[in-house]
C-alpha cells in the first residue's frame, strides 16, 4: 500500500502536527473579557433612579383639584446583549515536510543524547563498583600480610624462646656433664696419686733394700712392646692441623706409668716448634692410659716415646 500524495506539491502525505493553543486561548478570554464589561455596564445603568421633585402651591382661590400626577414610566431595559460569535475553526495548515523531517531528527537526536547519559552513568556506576572492589581486594591483601607478618613474628619469638630454653637446658647439662666430668678427673686423680705416692714408697723400698738401683734395670730392647705404645698413642691422637711443612717436625715425651700400664705423668722434653702438634700428642698419650704391657706382663716405669709430624699424614 502506498501513501497518500499531497494534491499541491506530489509530496508524500505526513500527519500535520497540531496548531498551538496559544492564539485560540487568548481569543478565547477577549470574547469573555468583552461580554463581561458589557453585561457590568447594563446592570449599573439600570440601578439609576430618575430625579422626582415635589411642590405645594397655595391659592386662596377656589380651583378644582388636578388629576394625580403618573409616576414616571420605567425606563426601558436594554437589550441584552448579543450571543458570542462562535469560533471560527481555522483549517489546519498544511504540514512542511522537512519541518516534520527536522522534529523528527531533533527528537531522535535528543533520545541519543538520553540514551547516551544513561550509558555514560550505567559505565561510571560499573567502574566505581570495580574500583570498590579492587580496593577491598587490595585491603583483604594488605590486611593478610600484615597477618601472616604478625603470625610470622610470633613464630619466631616463640622458636627462639625455645631456642633458648633448649639452650639453656643443653647448657645446664654441660655443666652437670662437666661438673660430673671434673669430677670424675678429681677421683682419677685422687687415685693415681695414691697409686703413685704408694709405688714411689715401695720403690723407695726397695731402693732401702738393695741400696744400688735408682731404677728397673730389665731388659729395654723389646721392639714389639714399643711399637704397641706407639701404636696405642697414635691412635688416641687427633690432630688436625697441617701436616704437610718443611723437614718433618719431631716431638719427645717421657711418660711415667705405673705396674698395670696407667700413666702417672707426661712430661715435653724436645718440643716439635709446633704447639699444636705437642699438645695433640701429650692428649693422645693421656687418652691411652692405660699403655699396652710386655710379653711377661711386666711394663717400663719410663719411656721416652718419639713421635714425628709425618707419622700423621
Amino acid at each position: 500500500m502506498t501513501a497518500p500524495k499531497s494534491a499541491n506539491h506530489g509530496t508524500p502525505y505526513h500527519v500535520p502536527p497540531e496548531p498551538k493553543p496559544l492564539p485560540s486561548f487568548l481569543l478565547a478570554v477577549a470574547v469573555h473579557a468583552a461580554l463581561l464589561a458589557f453585561l457590568a455596564i447594563g446592570v449599573s445603568w439600570q440601578k439609576v433612579n430618575p430625579v422626582s421633585v415635589e411642590a405645594e402651591v397655595w391659592d386662596m382661590s377656589v380651583q378644582t383639584a388636578a388629576a394625580p400626577e403618573l409616576p414616571p414610566e420605567p425606563a426601558p431595559e436594554p437589550p441584552p446583549p448579543p450571543p458570542p460569535e462562535p469560533a471560527v475553526e481555522r483549517p489546519a495548515p498544511t504540514p512542511d515536510p522537512e519541518i516534520a523531517l527536522r522534529e523528527e531528527k531533533k527528537r531522535k537526536e535528543e533520545e541519543a543524547k538520553k540514551a547516551a547519559a544513561e550509558e555514560k552513568k550505567r559505565k561510571e556506576a560499573e567502574e566505581r563498583k570495580r574500583e570498590e572492589a579492587e580496593q577491598k581486594k587490595r585491603e583483604e591483601a594488605e590486611q593478610k600480610k600484615r597477618d601472616e607478618a604478625e603470625k610470622k613474628k610470633l613464630e619466631e619469638a616463640e622458636r627462639k624462646k625455645k631456642e633458648l630454653a633448649e639452650k639453656k637446658k643443653a647448657d645446664a647439662a654441660a655443666a652437670e656433664k662437666k661438673k660430673k666430668a671434673e669430677a670424675a678427673a678429681k677421683a682419677e686423680d685422687a687415685r693415681l696419686d695414691k697409686l703413685r705416692k704408694e709405688e714411689l714408697q715401695r720403690m723407695a723400698g726397695a731402693m732401702g733394700s738393695t741400696g744400688t738401683a735408682a731404677k728397673s734395670t730389665g731388659p729395654r730392647s723389646d721392639g714389639g712392646y714399643i711399637a704397641a705404645i706407639t701404636a696405642a698413642i697414635k691412635s688416641a691422637t687427633a690432630y688436625p692441623g697441617n701436616t704437610d711443612v718443611a723437614g718433618n717436625p719431631r716431638a719427645t715425651f717421657r711418660v711415667e706409668q705405673l705396674p698395670t700400664g696407667e700413666i702417672m705423668s707426661v712430661r715435653l722434653v724436645k718440643s716439635s716448634g709446633v704447639p699444636e702438634f705437642d699438645r695433640a700428642v701429650e692428649n693422645g698419650i693421656k687418652k691411652a692410659s692405660p699403655l699396652p704391657k710386655k710379653k711377661d706382663g711386666t711394663v717400663e716405669r719410663t719411656l721416652d716415646v718419639n713421635f714425628s709430624m709425618k707419622d700423621y699424614d
